[in-house]
């Protein structure tokens, strides 16, 4: 297996889930940088959000609504939350599976890089 999420995916790598379904897995983050922090993860494999186009991008519609969903029931939705994607090393961008960073529960920093 090349990919750690599509282990993690198939259940050969154990995560916390929070939520699965036909289209999405979403699992806490190893590393939290925040009270809330959740990886969502799209189960086919795209690389990254460069990779996204018309074909896939009924699964990223999806996975905003799932993280929508997410932050409602983890109660940060009211106060707000912070969706990150990073693209490339430059950005910090570690594992090659597109996955989108869902981080709340306290007052984030406003220095994004």
């Amino acid at each position: 297996m090349d990919c750690l999420f599509c282990g993690i995916i198939s259940g050969e790598i154990p995560s916390a889930k929070i939520y699965e379904d036909d289209i999405v897995y979403a699992f806490n983050d190893i590393n939290p940088a925040a009270p809330v922090h959740i990886l969502v993860i799209p189960k086919v494999h795209i690389a990254s959000a460069a990779d996204i186009n018309s074909g896939n991008s009924d699964v990223i519609a999806h996975i905003f609504e799932v993280i929508a969903m997410i932050a409602k029931e983890k109660g940060i939705d009211k106060d707000g939350f912070r969706v990150v994607a990073n693209v490339g090393e430059n950005a910090g961008k570690t594992i090659d599976h597109l996955h989108f960073h869902l981080i709340g529960g306290k007052k984030l920093d406003l220095k994004m890089g």
